[in-house]
């Protein structure tokens, strides 16, 4: 989730925005080394990073590069785990990456034979994934959410998320780092530090927050550590860290994609998605993601909805399409409006209809009730989770969080603390009369009087408004300086929305969001591919130490 920061203006961009947590200078965990690789070049920050073969690869580039012999998934894993040893371990110390998959290089060889045998299962078919570290894998790799209450737990089975990309041929190549427990632990967070990875760095100025929760899954995708990765986000949890570090973000409408086996904030707003380069690589994570699940009865529409997302890829999408703009979620930073302005001319040259103003009802008013939904759910969600967990488990209950979190001070809240889950553990079960009052109010003002609202009256096809601010500055002592962002709508609403890369201010990286009626990914998938060809936005991080002030774009 977002950060969160003292009451309950939750903006799940870290989160849970909730703060999304970054934060202390831990060691990287359990990242297996790989011997380096490629010729070394000196970067302007002064880091000898490895040149990459595979930097920005697509995985269109990388399917074609197997297809025609080039190249094998075997020796694409290596150089990934190479490259996640050169300068994620060492170098910049990236910290994206918790714990690499040993049995990653085998499974490559497997798939490997059997492309050759069979040929492929699809798009995904050999290309190393990262997955965030609260999705679980029942493999040799643990699922903690960044927490060392949970340090060597291993699921008893793979969540539907694991279980869908192994399907898909994919190669599970480790962990991503997160802001601790999603971000749902203080309102005094540091995004992307937790007690188990660390403090995770942006790419782009290695003083700057990554934003979270999905802090690791970002950079790593940004850094080129990985070909895609997987997040979660309960609200701005995708959005924010792919803002933040230059790449597309897919926050889906929740129930396309199964919940089972992901470590919980809330059921009613937690789903997880991809986080890509490009808005293609994207949408063919989506298609290998999206699906029913009987262990999550959410997922029952995605059988009706769920489609091949490739073929959405239109870069004439915007021509007649009708765009609003939510204005009232912009407005917090000046050059941040600037880059507004310019896409949304852009899009206006691509043939787009734009309704201006086009803001959200009540918007404003979902703050207090979505931060009461969630300590509600995020007691009774967590539970039901660690209870899951069996025997291994070191912790079985939010209570007992808490006390390993007092027992461990040093090492799990040397920076912040933990009053979000004291205000959890308060709270009574889910039929208490100000948990079922606060979920109607969010119900009732982020569907029917809200999005549905605005989306109807102007018949628009999406609306737009900027993901977020710059990154700002890491900061263990205050926490996280969140200016503004435009998630908690769609993420309260169970909608979907879907960033990607507006162009740099100062040299770093914003986003713009398209935001959309349940069910509507084709859509949006379709607009912002055409936005994204119609710019290319997108510009690989520098490693740079801090922030280049006099370079405004």
């Amino acid at each position: 989730m977002k950060p969160v920061k003292g009451s309950p203006t939750i903006d799940r961009r870290g989160f849970l925005g909730v703060g999304a947590l970054t934060g202390a200078a831990a060691a990287a965990g359990a990242c297996r080394p790989a011997p380096g690789t490629g010729d070394q070049t000196a970067t302007d920050a002064g880091f000898r990073v490895p040149a990459f073969e595979f930097r920005e690869a697509s995985v269109a580039d990388l399917q074609k590069r197997m297809a025609d012999g080039e190249l094998t998934s075997r020796r694409l894993t290596q150089a990934y785990l190479s490259r996640i040893e050169a300068i994620d371990g060492q170098g910049p110390k990236l910290r994206s990456v918790i714990e690499t998959n040993p049995e990653a290089l085998d499974i490559a060889g497997t798939l490997d034979t059997e492309r050759q045998a069979q040929g492929v299962r699809g798009p995904l078919h050999g290309i190393p994934v990262l997955v965030k570290d609260n999705i679980d894998t029942a493999d040799q790799m643990t699922t903690t959410a960044g927490s060392l209450a949970l340090e060597g737990s291993i699921p008893r089975q793979d969540s539907h998320v694991a279980q869908r990309l192994r399907e898909a041929g994919a190669v599970i190549l480790g962990k991503a780092n997160l802001s601790e427990w999603a971000n749902f632990r203080s309102s005094r967070s540091t995004s992307g530090w937790s007690g188990r990875g660390g403090r995770c760095r942006n790419p782009y100025a290695l003083d700057r927050n990554p934003c979270g929760s999905s802090s690791g899954s970002g950079v790593a995708v940004s850094a080129s550590l990985c070909a895609v990765a997987v997040g979660t986000e309960t609200d701005g949890s995708i959005v924010c860290p792919s803002t933040a570090n230059g790449v597309v973000g897919i926050k889906p409408t929740v129930g396309l994609v199964s919940r089972a086996g992901i470590i919980p904030i809330s059921h009613t707003q937690d789903t997880a998605g991809p986080m890509a380069r490009t808005v293609a690589d994207a949408a063919a994570l989506l298609t290998a993601l999206a699906g029913v699940d009987p262990r999550d009865e959410a997922t029952a529409g995605a059988g009706e909805h769920r489609a091949d997302y490739t073929v959405a890829l239109d870069p004439g999408s915007l021509k007649g399409a009708r765009i609003g703009v939510a204005r009232e979620m912009a407005g917090f930073h000046p050059a941040v409006d600037a880059l507004f302005e310019e896409a949304l001319a852009e899009m206006k040259r691509q043939g787009a209809e734009i309704v201006d103003p086009a803001d959200v009802p009540h918007r404003k008013e979902l703050y207090d009730p979505e931060y009461q939904v969630l300590l509600y759910e995020f007691k009774a969600d967590l539970n039901t989770y660690l209870v899951s967990l069996g025997l291994g488990a070191r912790v079985k209950t939010l209570e007992e969080a808490i006390a390993f979190n007092e027992g461990h001070r040093d090492r799990e809240m040397p920076y912040f603390g933990q009053e979000i889950f004291l205000e959890a553990q308060e709270k009574g079960p889910l039929t208490t009369p100000e948990y079922l009052e606060a979920l109607e109010t969010c119900r009732r003002l982020s569907r029917k009087e809200g999005l549905d609202a605005v989306l109807d009256e102007h018949h628009l096809d999406a609306l737009v408004a900027p993901t977020g601010a710059p990154a700002w500055m890491t900061d263990l002592v205050n926490g996280d300086h969140f200016v503004g962002g435009s998630s908690t709508v769609a993420a309260v609403a169970g909608y979907p929305s879907l960033t990607v890369p507006m162009g740099l201010v100062f040299g770093l990286p914003v986003g713009i969001s398209f935001m959309g009626r349940a069910w509507s990914e084709s859509r949006l998938v379709g607009l912002a591919f055409a936005f994204e060809q119609a710019t290319h936005h997108r510009q690989p991080p520098g490693f740079l130490p801090t922030t280049e002030l006099d370079r405004q774009s």
